[in-house]
């Protein structure tokens, strides 16, 4: 019986932590990034309450639901193929807020022609936990 649970506990350290779970902003917006490139939208909103988009070719979107954010950047990300995500900046903008700064690479789905776009993730701190309250894309 003990062995099982040392079993369980070692995959339960090889297995993703939610964004949610990160202790520091930096860790947040590392994991953020990670899932990012991964395109698993899910696991990037994960304990956020709600989370304002705002998207290229897409009316402001304030407010909305895990799942309906997810939604969202899932049908704005299916047509791409990340390259890359670089983190330009990562700074804390009051006592519970912070955002990341990414510079994306992608190219779009059957294409080699590389496009690039900058990426800033707002994430709020409560209850000890990070989770992200906004996605705003530039082109």
């Amino acid at each position: 019986m003990r062995s099982h649970r040392l079993v369980l506990g070692a995959l339960g350290l090889l297995s993703p932590l939610p964004l949610l779970a990160q202790a520091t902003l930096e860790e947040a917006a590392s994991r953020a990034r990670e899932l990012w490139l991964k395109h698993d939208v899910a696991g990037l909103v994960t304990g956020s309450d709600t989370v304002r988009l705002q998207l290229p070719g897409v009316p402001y979107l304030s407010a909305l639901a895990p799942g309906q954010a997810a939604r969202m950047l899932d049908r704005y990300l299916e047509s791409s193929r990340e390259i890359g995500l670089d983190l330009q900046g990562v700074r804390e903008t009051g006592p519970n807020q912070g955002y990341a700064e990414g510079h994306r690479r992608y190219a779009v789905q059957g294409t080699s022609e590389e496009r690039e776009e900058v990426v800033y993730l707002e994430f709020r701190l409560s209850g000890g936990k990070w989770g992200l309250r906004e996605v705003r894309i530039v082109p």
